[in-house]
């Protein structure tokens, strides 16, 4: 979910909420070895924004630390955690949430400490006007959102739910979705974020696909048996239609072969359906998904109708992002594509 929130304060007034996110975020950056520049590349955000954000210079949007938090495969609490050791049972007071203010929004965290954060529990306070823009939210898991006070408008795809106190609404994350508080008062909610499955990282795979729609020019491949349609299992198609996309137009298709399972079929493994090691997550596995997107390291993504976790993160270690859709047109996946509308049903994966 995203919060558009207030922006820059006078580095006189800064919070001790924006000093200890400027500071995590540095840490985790470190850690994993990125550049500001890496890092405004896999989240989407300017380098600018980041150094703000990093020196406590900038009081950063609930929605800025969610893409974040996509980008570093960490749940958003991540970055209001001080150091202290993880637990099995979280009791909250009420008069004691953990609260993190960010200009006129509140998030109080009900799951501060909470070993494993699958589930992330907030309370969030917010003004009227504030809400998540004209950006479409989507990411793996559930989405549980309870109306405490005020109002609040939720879009999910086509449909405009309000929620007036009192009013809940569940759905999958995957469907594009923002929100806005359009009421005459402070909206308060319960907002409860929950991965799809174990296997998920904590937080998700909350990854938009914004970033790349912002590039003038690149190639996506798409899975197929035919050159039209989308296959639904990635090993066992023969081909990958490579489309150009230049200043949002398609400019050149070609279609490459690919290597499949018929390919390996001397090992007697079918690598997307494997058990032991965690269906296809092996190292052999990988071997095979780092041979099989060999002839489209050119590409920025790939999308498919079906595939295993193992080659869905291989990929991504590949810098290509996977995209499995329930699409089976290419045409009309590749301009749901170029519009940013083309749903990762992650949910499909096997």
């Amino acid at each position: 979910m995203n919060f558009a929130l207030e922006g820059d304060e006078d580095p006189a007034e800064q919070t001790p909420a924006e000093m200890l996110v400027g500071r995590n975020l540095r840490e985790l950056r470190t850690k994993r070895g990125l550049s500001l520049r890496a890092l405004a590349e896999l989240s989407g955000l300017n380098v600018n924004t980041l150094s703000l954000v990093e020196n406590g210079k900038s009081s950063p949007s609930v929605g800025t630390l969610q893409q974040l938090a996509q980008a570093m495969e960490v749940p958003i609490t991540t970055f209001f955690e001080t150091g202290q050791i993880e637990k099995r049972v979280v009791f909250t007071p009420a008069d004691q949430r953990p609260l993190a203010a960010f200009g006129s929004t509140q998030m109080q965290n009900l799951g501060k400490d909470l070993a494993g954060k699958v589930v992330q529990p907030f309370v969030v306070t917010l003004q009227t006007g504030m809400g998540s823009g004209d950006r479409m939210i989507v990411h793996t898991g559930h989405e549980f959102v309870f109306c405490l006070e005020g109002s609040l408008k939720y879009r999910i795809n086509q449909e405009e739910f309000d929620l007036n106190q009192g009013d809940s609404i569940l759905f999958q994350a995957h469907i594009p979705h923002c929100w806005e508080n359009k009421g005459d008062q402070v909206a308060q909610v319960l907002l409860i974020l929950y991965p799809t499955d174990e296997r998920e990282e904590p937080g998700g795979r909350h990854f938009s696909l914004d970033y790349l729609q912002k590039e003038l020019s690149m190639k996506i491949a798409v899975i197929t048996n035919d050159g039209k349609t989308i296959s639904q299992h990635f090993g066992r198609a023969p081909y990958y239609l490579v489309v150009t996309i230049e200043e949002g137009e398609v400019t050149q298709r070609e279609l490459r072969e690919k290597i499949g399972h018929r390919h390996f079929v001397s090992q007697h493994e079918d690598h997307d359906h494997a058990g032991g090691a965690g269906h296809g997550m092996d190292s052999d596995s990988h071997k095979k998904h780092a041979n099989m997107a060999e002839a489209i390291s050119d590409c920025k993504a790939l999308i498919c109708g079906g595939m295993g976790m193992g080659a869905y993160r291989s990929m991504q270690e590949f810098n290509i992002k996977p995209v499995v859709t329930d699409l089976r047109d290419i045409d009309e996946a590749v301009k749901a594509f170029m519009d940013g509308k083309l749903i990762d049903h992650t949910e499909l994966l096997h």
